[in-house]
C-alpha cells in the first residue's frame, strides 16, 4: 500500500474504476449469451434480448473495453443468426 496521498487515491481510483469495467463487461457477457440461447432455441422474446445484447455491445467498444472490431464482428454474428 502507498504512503502517499495520491497515490493512495490513485489506488481507490482504479479499483472502482476496475471493478466498474469488469461489471460492464460481464452484463455484456451475459447478453450475448441470453441472446445466443433465445436465437437458438426459437424464443419468443429473441429480437428485444439481440437488441439488448446489441446496445450493451456498443456501449462497451464506446468506453474501450472491448475493441470496436470485435463489437462490431459481435453484432454480425448476432444478427446473421437470428
Amino acid at each position: 500500500m502507498p504512503n502517499i496521498k495520491s497515490a493512495i487515491k490513485r489506488v481507490k481510483t482504479t479499483h472502482t474504476a476496475e471493478s466498474k469495467n469488469i461489471s460492464q463487461k460481464n452484463d455484456m457477457r451475459t447478453a450475448v449469451k441470453r441472446a445466443k440461447t433465445a436465437i437458438e432455441t426459437n424464443a419468443d422474446n429473441k429480437q428485444e434480448l439481440v437488441n439488448s445484447a446489441i446496445k450493451k455491445i456498443d456501449k462497451a467498444a464506446q468506453s474501450n473495453l472491448i475493441h470496436s472490431n470485435k463489437a462490431d464482428r459481435m453484432k454480425s454474428k448476432l444478427m446473421s443468426a437470428k
